[in-house]
């Protein structure tokens, strides 16, 4: 069993066997599932971007938005 203490401020440190099994990275989002008397910590997968032209930076200037922003 892995465990780890809850400081007064409820924070904990996700001890390194679980942040390797998880592939844990700062930054990286948890997902906290309560099922009855246990919990479960997931790492949420980041979502593809739905809009296709947002890779795009061609026309992603300051001067380009502000020149676009009454359209």
């Amino acid at each position: 069993m892995i465990t780890s203490k809850l400081t007064s401020k409820a924070q904990t440190t996700i001890p390194q066997p679980v942040r390797n099994a998880l592939h844990l990275r700062p930054g990286d989002e948890l997902a906290y599932i309560i099922e009855k008397d246990k919990i479960i910590l997931k790492r949420v997968e980041r979502e593809m971007i739905d809009n296709p032209f947002a890779l795009f930076t061609e026309w992603d200037s300051p001067a380009d938005r502000e020149a676009y922003a009454d359209l």
